[in-house]
């Protein structure tokens, strides 16, 4: 499927002893694949970790509902690591092919639902794009 979603500008904490921390919250967003398609729920966030390389850990944590109102709980690690000018180009609004740099994901799905039961029994991962004003991205089932 393919993921997008919105953030509100980071809350900076700071340089801290494991790195520089950044909380960014979802607003808005949508999701759409060949078995699933909805919104993303305003309120998740991802706790943001940037090491002294520049090097991005994520721990994020979502709510999808899908367009029969099911819900999903997403988590995910993921790691990015995007050079400084292909980061200021990001920032400037320019739409930099992802090729450019690293971003993936790991994410876990939980849902009650009977019909989407399957999500609780797969692994995935997804291939990640840094917008202006959010992320895309692309997730895949490992089979």
């Amino acid at each position: 499927m393919r993921l997008t979603a919105d953030l509100a500008p980071p809350q900076e904490i700071g340089l801290t002893p494991l790195g520089n921390r950044r909380i960014y919250y979802v607003t808005r967003g949508t999701f759409t694949g060949p078995r699933l398609r909805g919104e993303v729920l305003p309120g998740g966030g991802d706790w943001v970790l940037t090491d002294k390389d520049g090097v991005s850990r994520l721990d994020v944590r979502i709510t999808l509902r899908c367009d029969d109102g099911s819900l999903i709980f997403v988590s995910y690690r993921g790691i990015v690591d995007i050079a400084p000018d292909v980061r200021a180009r990001i920032a400037k609004g320019e739409d930099v092919s992802p090729n450019l740099y690293y971003y993936r994901i790991s994410p876990v799905f939980e849902t009650g639902s009977a019909k989407l039961a399957w999500l609780n029994r797969m692994i995935a991962i997804g291939v990640g794009k840094k917008t202006a004003t959010g992320v895309v991205y692309d997730i895949f089932t490992v089979k």
